[in-house]
């Protein structure tokens, strides 16, 4: 992506459709006048009366037990510098964004304009009461370590300056776990540190209280080596001076276990790398661009064990595997604070956790055929479901240990079966198969390329590494689209193809024999074959067919039944599928939400829905979602006789008796089937009673198709589809007119198919 569309794009997400990236979301109903009245006045006294009696109720009473503050005086923004409290907002948004999706913490930004500590640290006092935490960011040295001092002695909430903390915990665990994989002490190990800043000094400080001793310990600044005998050293910098006799970073990598780069791009050369000791560790967190390129030092150095924070390369050190969750613990047991025994409670999780199996799911997201614990492997990856079950378990578990829990948690395993139930985002499933088609794009073809939101989507996808795109239709005016978006790709792989052209005409003849010799029997004449080829999706179809095209996008024009004729013709229907099916997945706050069959079978039989269960739960697992599943009716379990609930009761005992392992019950109403709490009070010996099911199954499309659109325009839920189910190759249909996110987020969906299809073929 060039520069000017990337800052355009930037521009255009913080700004459209509303500004800002996050919003305040009523937890109560206000619809009529009691409801205001409780809500406000009067009602609203006698919460604050109690509170007044017992401050301990503000946490019962108001959201503060799940309010943390994000403060910054913007100072030490990103790779930004200082840049001023206004300007980091969009950055302390995207921090709450985070807290959210990653660990469902609520988060007030808050920029505070003034740069003078001790006004920041009274400004920050002040307004404590209204928060159960508080992450202090992008504030710069040494100023942030005042702060943050002051501000945990002098308040009784959790405070962390994640800039410091984050880092530092991460890249302890990915040190533990280096340490053991190339068999070495951490009290003998010796560190090189580049760069002095809150992150290096942090991380140097939890180093040392894992073992690391510190006369092994040299740090560098921009002047060089750290020394006790330079002048005018700053307290924090006074405490990590060597004694030794040099000066640069090549005397202090020489010999090295361990180098952290805290500092700026290429600043490890080769010859630095190579003067290390064997089995080095090389920690190159300076972003975008690390201290040494990763595959510059794995070609200098085949004995390295390397991190980064790039998520490109393996070992990402990225704080979103820590603050989100250490934070989540600390408010569960209303903490006073974050103490050491906290974070190295964190660290400890994070690196055990690194040597369990991997859930599938994992592989799946990051495209690995078996990630395991090795050089390649000693952090967990972000998208692991299991962090948030784990850290802040133990982290919780360490501040009642340590003293400064003020709630008592009554069940450790039953914290944590909440915890995963917390993790609903439906956006954040979306991430994990953005995650996952970039890992392995594929060639997909969009059949109406000469629409401008199609190739709109086109290159969106293009430029984020998610798809190649194959653009089909008029090349004169596709290129006259493409230059009106600055859509310029910076290689060949994006192929611009109009069959009608001449130079088309000899793949047409192909496309036609083999289309020809595959229908010759069924009333397809080879002159009728070669016409269809010059219509764009006859032609899309072949492309795939034939493997120059891993899948396609069409239906942007024309109606689904439209579309779907000539798929069935060219493409055709799995082995073992009777009728293809739809499903929408939507995107709901309470986790990815599968809706069947929601296009093209207008009134199922009962084999036809068992069928469609069978279907939704292969794509499903498709996409590394566990099936939990309910078939749908206006009744619950016979309590109507109805020709609908008779149809579902059969196709149940036909599921249950043939798939023992699918979790799937019905008929049951959509209440009951979405609320696991309700569902096991009055129906506890079904299969899905206590699950949170994740697909429903409707008795006919009309049902379906009105309840997903209902979901989609009066909740804002986005929904992705319909997906098409029960074709051999990975073809998938938009809705006429799809918004450009609605392509995008198909086009994902395609590669993921497609990446699934080429592991089968395998």
């Amino acid at each position: 992506m060039s520069k000017s569309r990337e800052k355009l794009a930037a521009l255009h997400y913080h700004a459209k459709p509303t500004p800002g990236k996050i919003a305040v979301i009523p937890t109560k109903k206000y619809a009529t006048q009691r409801d205001l009245a409780l809500a406000y006045s009067p009602g609203v006294a006698i919460p604050c009366l109690e509170i007044e009696k017992n401050p301990e109720d503000v946490y019962k009473y108001t959201s503060k037990g799940n309010l943390v503050a994000v403060i910054s005086n913007g100072t030490a923004v990103l790779g930004l510098g200082d840049i001023g409290a206004e300007a980091s907002k969009p950055v302390m948004e995207g921090k709450g964004l985070l807290f959210k999706i990653f660990a469902d913490i609520d988060v007030f930004d808050i920029e505070i304009n003034e740069k003078d500590p001790e006004k920041f640290i009274q400004a920050v006092k002040a307004i404590a009461p209204t928060f159960g935490g508080i992450n202090l960011e992008d504030i710069k040295a040494p100023e942030a370590f005042e702060i943050e001092t002051r501000l945990k002695a002098e308040l009784d909430i959790p405070v962390m300056h994640d800039d410091q903390h984050g880092t530092a915990i991460i890249s302890s665990a990915a040190l533990l776990n280096a340490l053991e994989i190339v068999e070495k002490k951490i009290d003998q190990v010796k560190i090189v540190v580049s760069g002095a800043g809150a992150a290096a000094v942090s991380c140097t400080k939890l180093y040392q209280s894992l073992g690391v001793k510190p006369e092994n310990v040299v740090m560098l600044d921009s002047k060089g080596v750290i020394r006790t005998d330079r002048e005018y050293l700053s307290p924090s910098k006074k405490e990590f001076a060597t004694t030794r006799k040099i000066d640069t970073l090549a005397e202090a990598t020489k010999d090295a276990d361990v180098f952290l780069g805290l500092s700026v791009a290429d600043v490890l050369s080769p010859d630095m790398l190579l003067s290390m000791a064997k089995n080095p560790i090389v920690f190159a967190l300076a972003n975008p661009n690390p201290e040494i390129d990763y595959k510059l030092a794995m070609k200098t150095r085949d004995d390295v064990v390397m991190a980064t924070g790039r998520s490109d390369y393996p070992n990402q050190v990225n704080n979103v595997l820590g603050f989100p969750y250490i934070f989540r613990g600390a408010l569960d047991v209303r903490s006073t604070s974050i103490n050491e025994e906290m974070k190295l409670a964190a660290v400890k999780a994070l690196a055990d956790l690194t040597k369990e199996a991997v859930p599938e799911q994992v592989n799946i997201t990051y495209q690995e055929k078996h990630l395991e614990f090795g050089r390649d492997y000693i952090i967990p990856k972000p998208f692991d479901m299991r962090l948030m079950e784990r850290i802040p378990v133990a982290v919780a578990k360490a501040a009642v240990e340590s003293g400064v829990a003020r709630k008592e948690i009554k069940s450790w395993s039953k914290y944590a079966k909440s915890l995963a139930d917390r993790l609903g985002s439906g956006s954040k499933h979306m991430k994990k198969l953005t995650t996952r088609a970039k890992r392995n794009p594929k060639k997909v073809v969009f059949t109406e390329a000469n629409h401008l939101d199609v190739l709109k989507a086109a290159q969106i996808v293009y430029d984020e590494g998610m798809a190649i795109p194959i653009l089909l239709g008029n090349k004169k005016a596709i290129l006259k689209l493409m230059d009106e978006i600055s859509f310029h790709p910076t290689d060949d792989s994006v192929l611009i193809i109009d069959p009608r052209s001449r130079e088309e005409k000899e793949r047409i003849l192909k496309y036609a024999q083999l289309y020809w010799e595959r229908r010759q029997r069924r009333g397809v004449k080879l002159l009728d074959a070669q016409k269809w080829m010059l219509e764009r999706n006859y032609y899309a179809a072949m492309m795939v067919n034939t493997g120059e095209a891993d899948s396609l996008i069409t239906g942007y024009s024309r109606s689904y039944s439209r579309v779907v004729k000539p798929m069935l013709r060219l493409i055709g229907k799995k082995d073992h599928v009777n009728k293809i099916a739809a499903t929408n997945l939507m995107l709901t706050d309470r986790g990815p939400l599968f809706l069947s069959d929601t296009a093209i079978t207008e009134d199922p039989s009962a084999e036809d829905l068992v069928n469609i269960a069978n279907m939704t739960a292969e794509t499903m697992n498709m996409f590394g979602v566990e099936p939990k599943m309910a078939m749908l009716s206006y009744s619950n379990f016979g309590a109507a006789d109805s020709v609908t609930g008779k149809k579902m009761e059969k196709a149940i005992s036909y599921l249950h008796k043939n798939y023992p392992d699918l979790i799937i019950d019905g008929e049951v109403q959509a209440d009951f089937a979405l609320n696991s709490k309700m569902m096991k009070e009055k129906f506890s010996f079904s299969p899905i009673a206590g699950h949170k099911v994740n697909a429903l199954i409707f008795p006919c499309l009309t049902a379906a198709n009105i309840s997903y659109k209902i979901m989609k325009e009066l909740n804002g839920i986005e929904s992705v589809g319909p997906i098409v189910m029960g074709l051999k190759k990975p073809v998938h249909l938009i809705q006429l007119q799809a918004s450009v996110d609605e392509i995008v987020n198909m086009t994902i969906i395609a590669v993921v198919d497609a990446q699934d299809h080429a592991k089968k073929q395998e």
